[in-house]
């Protein structure tokens, strides 16, 4: 093949890259505007594509709502940063409350369109638990050492991650419409009367 057709080769593989990247953003736009199953038309004119195009990309709305699910839940890996378990514990906790909040007040949105679209997606159910997984070993990891003082760390650990999850931080949010600042004093709070030094017998 000629220069210029491998150039031609590679345009169409970056046209189509694009393309395929702005139906994904498209639907996570849609979704974060609060329409849990928005049709494929409406999804294809946000991306400025066509309707034809999005099916070319992506099989069925099960592989779009895989794609989608890669791109939210590699967004929230990124901003979550690793945090060192041998940081002194109120350092820890600020931190890690602040990280979380973060990602929260970032995915809620979409997370919130998600659930409702969910119930009829077996790939974004997959996606909600992948997401509670990745939750349940970060918050374990960052209180190790606080959970080995207790002698049933599987109870303590159940308490921290409801204490930490997004239904705690979006009950806050939404249903007591507390600020962003005022929700993170409460789970700080929180987190610290799990932990707190279980009493000597």
């Amino acid at each position: 093949m000629t220069r210029n057709g491998d150039a031609a080769v590679d345009g169409r593989v970056r046209r189509g890259e694009r393309n395929r990247d702005a139906i994904v953003d498209a639907l996570l736009e849609l979704l974060a505007e609060g329409v849990p199953k928005p049709p494929v038309r409406e999804i294809a004119a946000r991306a400025g594509v066509s309707v034809r195009s999005v099916f070319q990309h992506f099989d069925d709305l099960e592989t779009l709502y895989s794609a989608l699910v890669d791109r939210q839940l590699g967004r929230v890996r990124e901003l979550a940063t690793p945090i060192d378990a041998g940081v002194p514990f109120a350092a820890r906790l600020d931190r890690y409350v602040l990280t979380r909040s973060d990602i929260y007040e970032h995915v809620t949105p979409v997370r919130r369109a998600t659930l409702l679209a969910a119930a009829a997606s077996p790939t974004l159910q997959r996606g909600l638990a992948d997401a509670a997984r990745d939750h349940a070993r970060d918050v374990t990891a960052v209180f190790k050492p606080e959970l080995a003082a207790f002698d049933h760390p599987g109870d303590t650990r159940a308490a921290l991650i409801v204490a930490t999850a997004w239904e705690t931080w979006d009950g806050l949010r939404r249903t007591q419409r507390v600020s962003v600042t005022a929700a993170r004093r409460v789970i700080t709070s929180i987190v610290s009367a799990v932990l707190a030094p279980p009493a000597k017998q």
